[in-house]
């Protein structure tokens, strides 16, 4: 039997950033993973594939015929779909391939099976033709989510998908309900309208991803009526059926999908992608051997060092809920392993970043407009357009947005928050404004390159600064 001072469950960005920052500050460690490759949820089925997907919708460039007939236009479709489906499986393989390089160059072992726990230090990792068992005086549980299969759906990884099953449809679907105004449903929603799918998309709360600033969410909604997408707000889908659309008759082998909403009104499509909530894969792990549970969501409670209830056992990532990012799954699994074996490191809750990839893209760090008010604390706002600025007009923008929320007395950045092209990578310039307490006048005091979207700042900042002078 292997004895390890970390064993972590799940290779996903927690559970990889983990192993790894142990292993470099000389511990020994083993990763127990249940699939085939290593790389989690993130890397096979959620971020990077979705992520892959939305920059090859994006370079795509179709020509068709001067005057197309209805058969061509379904064969560029379809040709498109599955042009970008193999351009994903790529970038898939890569990220693979590199994450298993990370954990060999780290002297990572990598012990492919279904982790369970015999006790809070040993663990075996059942495989479809052996079972290999471990002691650790750490655990990390990075297993991460599988997606909410509700009763009541008819899920056949056809007609009544989850995100999981969206890179494997054999076809484009000409028209698709979309459950779920959150990150997942937002993102696929807009690209697959973006692919020419007629897409109309559910969410039960009054608007999308209420955790986003709500003038960026009413330009991202205008942005998707526009294209047209059919926006369903503070709706619930109640009940789906199988139908044909010929008999009109609910059946098993039928080929659309009929979705009754709450307010009464019937919906059809060829697909329904059902995107609302995902769950802990804590299922089969035997928690209750190790001393721990999971809530009815699959959740793992953990405090700030992300230890659980046994000192010994952590837990990272999404098993542990919001925000469920990649990106700050990676920071808790580092800040774990750095906990558990007595390394210093700062938590920065304040300038966690958010991303949203959808179409166009969203990003913020900081404050909200909502969250300031809510608290009292006096703020200003200064807004740039894509469409003032010249780099904005080169990429034909003009939907983008760069909003800093400063505060009124002391002018210190508090919040930064973007709508459109290069959102997610230009936030960061905010997120150190942010860190640092900057005030906005070191934007109007810097010299941005020209032209760049990042003169967005400067402009923002002067539109502050003049709000605060009446001028």
């Amino acid at each position: 039997m292997r004895h390890y001072d970390l064993c972590v469950i799940g290779s996903g960005p927690a559970g990889q950033r983990a192993a790894i920052q142990a292993s470099k500050l000389g511990r020994r460690v083993c990763v127990i993973e249940r699939r085939d490759v290593v790389g989690g949820v993130a890397i096979n089925t959620g971020t990077i594939p979705s992520k892959a997907m939305r920059e090859a919708i994006l370079r795509a460039d179709g020509h068709g015929n001067a005057m197309p007939a209805i058969q061509d236009f379904f064969a560029a479709r379809n040709a498109l779909f599955t042009s970008v489906l193999a351009s994903c499986q790529q970038v898939i393989k890569a990220e693979v391939e590199l994450t298993r390089g990370h954990f060999a160059r780290n002297g990572v072992d990598v012990i492919n099976g279904l982790g369970q726990f015999r006790d809070a230090r040993t663990i075996d990792a059942v495989g479809p033709h052996a079972t290999t068992t471990v002691t650790a005086d750490h655990v990390l549980i990075a297993v991460g989510t599988n997606p909410a299969k509700p009763e009541g759906l008819p899920f056949d990884g056809k007609h009544v998908i989850t995100s999981d099953e969206l890179l494997n449809l054999p076809y484009l679907p000409r028209t698709m309900i979309v459950v779920g105004g959150g990150v997942i449903g937002t993102e696929y929603a807009s690209m697959l309208q973006a692919l020419g799918v007629k897409v109309t998309l559910i969410e039960g709360r009054p608007r999308l991803l209420e955790f986003i600033d709500a003038e960026l969410i009413e330009a991202l909604q205008y942005h998707l009526r526009n294209n047209g997408m059919t926006l369903r707000l503070g709706e619930k889908v109640i009940r789906a059926d199988l139908v044909d659309p010929i008999g009109n008759v609910k059946t098993a082998g039928g080929s659309q999908v009929e979705a009754v909403l709450e307010s009464g009104k019937a919906i059809r499509a060829d697909c329904l992608l059902y995107a609302i909530g995902r769950q802990g894969a804590t299922e089969g792990l035997n928690l209750q051997a190790a001393g721990l549970s999971a809530d009815n969501r699959g959740r793992i409670k953990v405090n700030g060092a992300y230890q659980t209830s046994v000192p010994t056992i952590y837990a990272a990532g999404d098993v542990i809920g919001f925000p469920a990012l990649a990106s700050t799954s990676m920071e808790q699994g580092r800040q774990a392993a750095c906990h558990m074996f007595g390394e210093r490191f700062e938590r920065v809750e304040e300038t966690l970043p958010y991303g949203i990839y959808s179409i166009p893209e969203i990003s913020m760090v900081g404050w909200t407009e909502e969250r300031l008010t809510a608290e009292g604390i006096p703020y200003e706002a200064g807004i740039a357009h894509y469409r003032e600025i010249a780099r904005g007009q080169l990429l034909g923008d003009e939907i983008g947005m760069l909003k800093l929320l400063i505060h009124q007395e002391s002018h210190t950045v508090l919040g930064v928050h973007i709508i459109g092209t290069g959102a997610t990578e230009l936030v960061h310039i905010g997120q150190l404004a942010v860190a640092l307490k900057a005030t906005v006048e070191h934007f109007v005091n810097t010299v941005f390159n020209y032209p760049t979207l990042a003169e967005c700042y400067k402009v923002a900042a002067f539109n502050a600064l003049n709000k605060l002078r009446a001028v």
